[in-house]
């Protein structure tokens, strides 16, 4: 293709509100500039300018696994974003480009491989059981949310992370600042310091540890000098808030359920289907409102027939490349049969989500108490006067009202 035909064929500048959706209804503008072509471009709330947007499936997994494309670049730039505030830390991983980002990865990587998730696999099983237990015992009704999915994850990430029982409530409050748009960027950028200092304390008094949670793991590589203690801070808060996304994430998936008993029948009947099941949920749900952290083209690249020039930002859409009917047929379906099903709900390249099989384990765990211990479960109100979270840049119920 000629320079001259690709310089005609740069799509207009999008405009992309924040929209408040209602349940787990797809965006419609994303579902546009879907049809519009594999390349876009986009202009988001906050922020300068305009980004450029891939959403097939392949294009998808092209720039997140593609060296040209980099994170670093992003901390000196205003890019076109939802979120209100921008206030990554440098040196945070999430910024960090191979092969610093690597190096710092490396540190955590025990305590998420399959043996390290396992680890935790009984202790997460008994503080579920804790919460049925408490929940069953109150009586209906109940706010499931409340109840399970959100202390759920809260301990379960506290677990892993080496975080005592007893700061449980103070993590939970942080993150729920950090993420959430409505309070200002001074709120967020508070309780983003509490959290750095809290994570601070607590990885130095762990230089010499031999233990197998996050915190001792980063302070064990601070004291060996592999990282920096602000470079293990930085990680350890994402990863702290990253854990509480399961909330979102499983709300969504019982709100479905519950919206659509005969799925939930399913797998009531059939429980060696779930951990599929699960899988195609995680597909299927939006997890999120519009696009998470964008990538710079650190040289020009060609994607689609567009010329994406050195300097300009790129998003990819998960969302939209877990709906790409060239990967996915009939992708608006939720098909728990589907198989195979090469969903990137948690990212794919270097930046994969290293809690992914913690979720996924989560998630079972959940689909486990709540289907067999509550069989009469059903919610209490009608599916659309579930209340969902407004100006949230994760999606998801802000309660889950229950009988039984």
């Amino acid at each position: 293709m000629s320079e001259e035909t690709i310089s005609q064929t740069v799509p207009p500048v999008r405009e992309w509100p924040a929209i408040d959706l209602p349940g787990s209804d797809f965006d419609p503008v994303l579902t546009e500039l879907m049809r519009e072509g594999p390349v876009t471009r986009i202009s988001l709330p906050n922020g300068e300018g305009w980004a450029w947007l891939v959403t097939r499936h392949d294009d998808v997994r092209l720039v997140t696994n593609d060296p040209r494309f980099g994170r670093e670049a992003v901390m000196d730039r205003q890019v076109t974003r939802l979120a209100p505030h921008f206030i990554p830390a440098r040196g945070a991983v999430g910024f960090l480009d191979p092969p610093d980002h690597t190096r710092l990865r490396r540190s955590v990587a025990a305590a998420f491989t399959a043996r390290g998730v396992e680890r935790v696999r009984e202790r997460s099983r008994g503080m579920l059981d804790e919460l049925v237990d408490a929940m069953l015992r109150a009586g209906p009704p109940a706010d499931l949310t409340e109840a399970l999915l959100s202390p759920f994850p809260i301990a379960v990430i506290c677990e892993l992370m080496g975080v005592p029982a007893t700061d449980r409530h103070a993590m939970h409050t942080w993150t729920q600042l950090i993420l959430s748009s409505s309070h200002g960027a001074e709120v967020s950028e508070r309780a983003k310091n509490e959290m750095n200092a809290y994570f601070s304390d607590l990885i130095g008094l762990r230089s010499d540890s031999t233990g197998e949670d996050v915190t001792s793991l980063l302070g064990a590589a601070v004291g060996r000098g592999e990282i920096t203690l602000t470079e293990a801070v930085g990680l350890a808060v994402l990863l702290q808030i990253g854990g509480e996304a399961v909330t979102n994430n499983s709300g969504q998936m019982f709100h479905l359920l519950l919206s659509r008993p005969e799925l939930a029948e399913r797998l009531r009947s059939d429980p060696a289907l779930r951990p599929r099941a699960i899988d195609e949920l995680l597909r299927w749900i939006p997890h999120r409102n519009a696009v998470g952290l964008s990538r710079i083209a650190l040289e020009d690249v060609e994607v689609k027939g567009a010329r994406i020039r050195a300097g300009d930002a790129v998003y990819v859409s998960y969302l939209a490349a877990n709906r790409d009917p060239e990967v996915f047929p009939d992708p608006d379906t939720i098909d728990f049969d589907r198989s195979p099903n090469p969903h990137v709900s948690f990212g794919f390249g270097p930046h994969y989500c290293p809690g992914g099989m913690l979720a996924r384990l989560e998630s079972e765990l959940l689909v486990d108490a709540v289907l067999d211990r509550v069989p009469g479960l059903k919610l209490a109100v009608a599916p659309e006067d579930v209340p969902f979270k407004k100006g949230a840049l994760i999606r998801g119920p802000e309660a889950l009202p229950v009988t039984w």
